[in-house]
C-alpha cells in the first residue's frame, strides 16, 4: 500500500493535498449554500482576508494529524515531507495575516 511507504516525496504530496482537502471541508461546513466559485471569490475579495486566513489555518490541522500519524509509526522521511509543506503553508498564512 502506498501509505505504508517511507518517502520524502510522498510526504510532500500528502502535505500539499491535505490542506486543500481541509479547505474543501471548511467550504462545505461554513459556505454550504454557495458554489465553490462563489465561496473562493468571497474569500479572496473579503477585506483583510480574515476568513481565508482562518480557513487556511484550520486546514493545516489535517497536516498536523498526518504528521503525528507518520511520526508515531516510524516513517520519518514521509513525516519530514509533511513537515516541510506545513512550514510553507504556515509561512503563507502568516504572510497573509501580517501583510494583507
Amino acid at each position: 500500500m502506498i501509505l505504508k511507504k517511507d518517502n520524502f516525496v510522498l510526504g510532500l504530496v500528502m502535505g500539499t493535498l491535505a490542506p486543500l482537502i481541509g479547505l474543501l471541508i471548511f467550504k462545505m461546513n461554513k459556505f454550504a449554500i454557495f458554489s465553490l466559485k462563489e465561496t473562493f471569490q468571497y474569500l479572496l475579495n473579503e477585506p483583510g482576508f480574515r476568513i481565508l486566513s482562518v480557513a487556511l489555518s484550520l486546514s493545516l490541522m489535517l497536516n498536523a494529524l498526518l504528521f503525528t500519524i507518520y511520526i508515531n509509526s516510524g516513517r520519518d522521511n514521509t513525516a519530514k515531507g509533511i513537515f516541510v509543506t506545513t512550514l510553507i503553508y504556515g509561512l503563507i498564512v502568516l504572510s497573509i495575516k501580517t501583510f494583507l
